[in-house]
């Protein structure tokens, strides 16, 4: 059986101690703030157009979306004028921010709380092709799948998923994107780089072929393989199948995973997304062995405030642990975003 790691309880802690963090640095910086940027940054499976027009003076959803964007802004100015001998040449950087907090109550575990986050700020003194990442997000462990969510157990990897690292930028247009990230996560000082190639046919095929190599200073030396198949349905529906598999110095055997997902664009402010992911490792001290099932239905809608998006995920789990019995559960998310140039 592979091993599996227990989520951590306080995950919430580190939501909380960013949020101070960013904001003690607004006071550091001590940088007047400039007009934000009401459009958030998009999901490909939810595009929704900008509704535009300005939020009421006392609106408490606004002062908290102007502190957080602000505040990571500010740091971001702060930073960025560390590579600047002149005043004068002062330039602005970019800045993205999400945060999500959710619970996933399931049969065997009601209490299961997830808090995700994520900073990347763009250092215009490096002209744009160098970030500064801070993140728990899915998006960014090498155990996930594109469209996966936080139902499945973190990164075998590390038991921390907290990272921070300076990303480097080669290449990025449409077709070729390759970087390079030297960072820290989980206490352990990591080096990966990456190369992503897309090709389409007919405006109806897509295919994505993303080969990556990555070394922990404690886990040793390790590579990931992600392959990717889309195809148009319509202008509203599409059908997409992903693959990956993974090995590692720190563990014996091969970790795969397969996605099949039918993503369904609703409306410009809704979307949904039924997935099946199957999971498991070959060539270990186990042989082969299928971990997980888990069949999700993800309804996903922006409501209140422009930046703001709702998740309800019900799901079924036949996990290996549970002897594949049926393991029911549903997903309840709100996420955050906040931006700024």
């Amino acid at each position: 059986m592979s091993k599996r790691l227990i989520k951590k309880p306080f995950s919430i802690f580190y939501a909380v101690i960013f949020i101070f963090t960013v904001t003690s640095f607004k006071t550091i910086a001590n940088n007047n703030s400039s007009e934000i940027s009401k459009k958030p940054p998009l999901r490909d499976y939810l595009a929704p157009e900008d509704e535009g027009g300005e939020d009421a003076p006392g609106d408490w959803m606004h002062s908290f979306h102007d502190t957080i964007s602000n505040s990571v802004y500010q740091s971001a100015v702060w930073f960025d004028s560390f590579f600047s001998h002149d005043d004068s040449l002062q330039k602005t950087p970019q800045t993205t921010a999400r945060i999500r907090l959710g619970w996933e109550p399931r049969s065997r575990d009601l209490g299961e709380f997830d808090t995700r986050f994520r900073v990347k700020v763009k250092l215009p003194h490096f002209k744009d092709k160098l970030d500064l990442i801070l993140s728990d997000d899915s998006d960014d462990e090498l155990s996930q799948l594109p469209l996966e969510t936080s139902i499945k157990a973190r990164s075998e990897i590390n038991d921390e998923p907290f990272a921070a690292a300076v990303r480097l930028i080669h290449t990025n247009t449409d077709e070729k994107f390759t970087d390079t990230r030297l960072g820290l996560s989980g206490g352990d000082i990591f080096l990966k780089s990456r190369h992503r190639r897309r090709y389409s046919w007919q405006d109806v095929h897509g295919f994505k072929v993303e080969p990556s190599v990555f070394y922990f200073l404690d886990d040793g030396l390790g590579a990931r393989l992600l392959l990717e198949y889309d195809y148009q349905l319509n202008d509203r529906e599409q059908f997409r199948i992903n693959y990956s598999v993974r090995g590692s110095e720190s563990y014996s055997g091969i970790r795969w995973k397969h996605g099949f997902y039918h993503l369904r664009q609703i409306a410009h402010d809704r979307a949904a997304v039924l997935g099946l992911l199957v999971e498991g490792e070959r060539n270990g001290d186990n042989g082969f062995l299928i971990d997980n099932y888990t069949l999700s239905y993800r309804y996903r809608f922006n409501a209140l405030k422009e930046w703001l998006f709702f998740d309800i995920e019900p799901f079924l789990e036949w996990p290996d642990d549970a002897d594949h019995k049926t393991t029911p559960g549903i997903a309840l998310r709100v996420e955050g975003y906040f931006s700024k140039r």
